[in-house]
């Protein structure tokens, strides 16, 4: 897909209207009343928003405060919360209710008792949790995920470049399911506008062993910079948590997949459409302190089986900083290759882009 620079600015403005109306649609559906209760060792007593527990550090959210709050866990003498909770062990479970702490004489609580929707009560040893997050009963309320934008100009030739990207998870107690979404448009003065948009999509269900789950995913591709009108994956398998703490999430995967890809221009050499059954090879890592930074990759190898040698690799990788409420800025690398491309075809296509994002929901690291 070509654009001339009129109808560059056209999609830019139109691009720009997505990203405002869904940041107005959506965040009056996040928002959570605060109604929690916090009682400190002292005797303080604060009406709340619990926002997540990571590394002995409870984050809440005050009426009359700008920001997240950091309360020293050890100096909790106990919570109360009537909202839902999605509290991660190291094993991989998770388990999803209200939470709460038995009382304590100036002691820090080693224990979280979550209570599910049919009253029954675990206790969860305190060393064991990786993270407390927020969920709800309303299906809204469950997803979480960032919405950003950017643009740059540069007089020479007039260069404009404008970025937008979406990510988006839905998480229950043994599954999660997300998907992104990421556009690049690129023009100058007297060439073409070069386009890239990127669609990905994933599920995950946990299996009856610990850190282990089954996977599913989907991609389509569109680069004006490799010629691909369309190129599109799917495919199974099965992974493995290596890494699940409280600062970093580590998974890989492997499997099979199913390629298939058109091309710009009818290819002399090759049929225009391009079949492919493959391997499927892959990390998911994010690493992360709660509410302020994370750093998200992911990056997969599909090596083709009807036609050895050849392998496809793409990489996403992005940097988010928190800096004025639930505002960032994000910078990020995306490129994907292909070691045997159509005679006289790009074999690559990547880039580097930043800008300012929005996160709603419980969107600390995006954990796949």
């Amino acid at each position: 897909m070509y654009l001339c620079n009129s109808e560059l600015d056209t999609t830019m403005k139109l691009q720009f209207l997505v990203f405002s109306g869904i940041f107005l649609v959506a965040a009056p559906l996040f928002a959570r009343d605060k109604i929690d209760t916090l009682v400190m060792n002292n005797g303080d007593r604060l009406t709340c928003e619990i926002k997540g527990l990571d590394s002995g550090v409870l984050y809440v959210g005050l009426d009359y405060v700008q920001g997240t709050v950091s309360v020293n866990w050890a100096k909790v003498n106990h919570v109360e919360s009537k909202q839902l909770f999605l509290v991660r062990t190291q094993g991989g479970q998770n388990y999803v209710g209200t939470i709460a702490t038995a009382e304590s004489d100036a002691s820090r609580p080693m224990s979280i008792e979550v209570v599910d929707e049919s009253a029954n009560a675990t206790s969860i040893d305190q060393t064991h949790v990786v993270g407390v997050e927020q969920t709800s009963d309303s299906f809204w309320r469950r997803f979480s995920g960032s919405i950003n934008s950017g643009s740059t100009y540069s007089k020479a030739n007039a260069t404009r470049q404008y970025t937008l990207g979406t990510n988006a998870r839905y998480l229950r107690e043994s599954w999660v399911t997300g998907a992104y979404f990421n556009s690049t448009l690129t023009g100058s003065t007297g060439t073409t506008t070069a386009t890239r948009n990127n669609v990905q999509a994933y599920y995950r269900h946990l299996m009856r062993w610990d850190n282990w789950f089954y996977t599913g995913i989907g991609a389509f591709l569109q680069s004006t910079e490799q010629q691909i009108q369309l190129q599109s994956n799917v495919g199974a398998g099965i992974g493995r948590y290596v890494k699940n703490t409280n600062h970093a999430t580590i998974n890989v995967f492997s499997g099979l997949a199913y390629q298939n890809t058109n091309y710009s221009e009818v290819l002399t050499s090759r049929p225009n459409a391009q079949n492919t059954i493959a391997g499927m090879a892959g990390v998911d890592a994010s690493v992360f302190r709660f509410d302020k930074t994370n750093l998200n990759l992911t990056a997969t190898a599909i090596p083709a089986l009807n036609q050895p040698g050849r392998i496809y690799t793409n990489l996403n990788t992005t940097y988010f900083l928190k800096f004025w409420g639930n505002f960032t800025w994000n910078i990020s690398f995306y490129g994907n290759w292909d070691n045997q491309p159509p005679r006289t075809f790009s074999g690559s296509d990547y880039g580097m882009t930043s800008g300012i994002g929005w996160t709603f929901g419980n969107y600390n690291s995006f954990n796949k």
